[in-house]
Formats: structure tokens, sequence, C-alpha cells
């Protein structure tokens, strides 16, 4: 195939997506007007990753592959840290919830998988502003929630920290 430049711009729909435009809104049980929020200081993120396993069993010899059990990996966002540490405590909060940091045990608010774990929409906008495409992920909680450098030498920049979730599933819903 020869290299021609037309082909390649005609074959980008909408001169391709851009990682730039997206939303993420994570639906915190334990803190619900963290929901809003996350939204505009959810700065990093991805589309859900998952992975097909494979089942080998061997005939004569010779290992067959078959599909195997579907495994949904972790998945993080990195958040901007406004002064208010809104988003920051309420992540804290959900996770000591789930299991407290001095007591060892989950709040009585929490004891079963459907109080605690939660959803999250990743939504994947066009250069117009349309929808292009969204995920939700299904069953999720923070599995940690990450440090905040500090740093004397650093004036310009925002401080950020990544979350963690454990995610049952995801399903494109749009």
């Amino acid at each position: 195939m020869a290299f021609n430049i037309n082909g390649f711009q005609g074959a980008l729909a909408g001169g391709g997506a851009r990682p730039n435009l997206f939303q993420v809104m994570v639906h915190n049980p334990v803190n619900l007007s963290q929901t809003l929020q996350s939204a505009f200081m959810i700065q990093a993120s991805s589309i859900p990753e998952s992975t097909l396993g494979v089942a080998t069993q061997n005939y004569f010899g010779r290992p067959i592959k078959f599909a195997g059990n579907r495994t949904v990996a972790d998945w993080s966002v990195t958040v901007i840290n406004d002064e208010d540490f809104a988003i920051r405590s309420a992540m804290e909060d959900w996770s000591e919830k789930i299991n407290g940091l001095q007591s060892n045990l989950r709040d009585t608010g929490f004891i079963s998988a459907g109080q605690y774990k939660s959803t999250a929409t990743v939504t994947q906008y066009g250069k117009g502003g349309d929808t292009l495409r969204s995920y939700s992920m299904r069953g999720i909680f923070p599995v940690s929630v990450g440090a905040i450098a500090l740093d004397w030498g650093t004036n310009d920049a925002m401080e950020t920290f990544d979350v963690t979730f454990s995610v049952d599933y995801w399903e494109a819903i749009a």
C-alpha cells in the first residue's frame, strides 16, 4: 500500500478522538456532594481495561487454547486537590468506612458490598461537545488513596493524588 495522506485523513472519523475531552463522575456512597465535584476535579483517567483469559488443554502433547474467564483490571483516576480537600476527604472517608485505620472494622452502615460499592462513569466527548462513548464502572470501591507530593521547590503546580478503584465489571453505555 502506497503512502496516501488523503486516505489516512479520510479514515480518521472526525479527525480522531482527543484524550483531553472527557469527564469522570464517581458516585461516592459516603459523600454524595463529592459526586458533582469529581466531574471538575478529576484531571486524568482511562477508558477501562478488561482481559479475556485463555484456558489451555493439551491433546496428544499439543496445547489447544480456549476462551477463558474475563478479568477486569483496577481503574485509577488522578484528582486535583483543592484547598478544601473535599474529594480527598470523601475518598478517605469512603475507605475508612470499609475498613477503619484504627479499629480495623467496617462501619455498621457499610456491612454488605451493596452498601460500600458504587459506580462511576467515564464519558469521552467529541470536539463539538457531543458524547462519543460512555463507560459505566460497576461495583467500584477505593483500594488506594495515593500520596500527595509536597515540595518547597514547586511553585507553579497544583497538588494531585491518585485513587485506585477495584472494579467488578464495566459496560459501554453509549
